[in-house]
């Protein structure tokens, strides 16, 4: 096979703090699109698994949504990308360093019926599983419809979504509200639900 590896450099605009520690109780979680694509995307070729309909993955630059986003006006305080441990590692490691809680909404998260089904299939959660061209956005609450609507008008955020929101209750820990009402705690893996892909 070929590996291809390539390095991004860019510049940070001045005032601009978009680290994991300035995230906020009270802001609004923001997923940019459908998850779980990239990881499955991958293991269906490794493995030669078949899901059904084929699965691409979300392979993206997001510098282009990241300056609309900006553009907006929205108070954004946090911007991560839930590669290598999904969503469940990029929002426990914003839960740690801030020292808040979060709290998300599990049928508000988008996650296309191929992974959902491919996941089922093999004992996984989408939470966990890599993305590569999705980002996650903890905006100030009364920004969010905003945020979203900017999104929405560039191709890598059209499907944008509200999750969740940041908490001063159980800091440091993720928690997610079931599809029946229960709540269940989103840790961070010891190990690796797949094989590192990147």
């Amino acid at each position: 096979g070929v590996y291809i590896t390539t390095t991004g450099f860019g510049l940070v605009p001045a005032g601009i703090m978009i680290g994991p520690e300035h995230a906020r109780p009270g802001d609004a979680i923001i997923v940019s699109g459908p998850i779980g694509l990239h990881g499955i995307a991958i293991l269906s070729v490794r493995e030669g698994i078949e899901f059904g309909a084929p699965i691409t993955s979300d392979t993206a630059a997001l510098h282009g949504l990241v300056s609309t986003m900006l553009a907006s006006g929205a108070r954004i305080h946090t911007l991560r990308d839930p590669t290598r441990g999904g969503v469940a590692a990029a929002l426990n490691e914003i839960a740690t360093t801030a020292q808040l809680g979060i709290e998300i909404v599990e049928r508000d998260i988008p996650i296309p019926p191929t992974v959902q089904a491919a996941c089922e299939l093999l004992g996984m959660d989408p939470l966990h599983i890599a993305n590569e061209g999705k980002l996650i956005a903890f905006v100030e609450r009364n920004d969010v419809e905003r945020l979203l609507t900017a999104m929405r008008t560039h191709p890598l955020g059209r499907d944008a979504t509200l999750i969740g929101y940041a908490t001063t209750e159980h800091p440091g820990v993720v928690v997610a509200r079931t599809r029946i009402g229960g709540m269940r705690v989103v840790d961070t893996l010891v190990g690796e639900q797949l094989p590192r892909i990147c």
